[in-house]
């Protein structure tokens, strides 16, 4: 069995694919941010995508930088990645289930 993600770690995931190809730190948390309305540490951003990275979730490349820019690392998900989403949003609807009477429809 695979290691559950967290709630975190599927918006960053979600950010990534939403970015398209586009995906740098700054891009995601901005995302995430203006989807959610909540605001997100830069540094938790980072270290997520490391994390995410390490778990083979995302992988990543950097571009080149023009002359006295910064290289950017652009971030992918993986098929694993994907895989994982879906197994948390299925599990998340298993656990709503039956629930609509005190939560309300969404």
């Amino acid at each position: 069995m695979t290691t559950p993600i967290g709630e975190f770690e599927v918006l960053i995931l979600m950010a990534v694919l939403r970015l398209e190809g586009e995906a740098y730190a700054p891009a995601v948390r901005a995302e995430i941010e203006q989807r959610t309305g909540r605001a997100v540490a830069r540094g938790a951003v980072y270290i997520t995508l490391d994390r995410l990275e390490g778990k083979g979730l995302l992988g990543s490349r950097l571009a080149e930088a023009d002359e006295g820019a910064r290289q950017r690392r652009y971030y992918a998900v993986s098929p694993k990645g994907v895989r994982a989403i879906k197994r948390t949003l299925s599990a998340l609807e298993q656990m709503r289930e039956g629930l609509d009477p005190i939560l309300g429809k969404a």
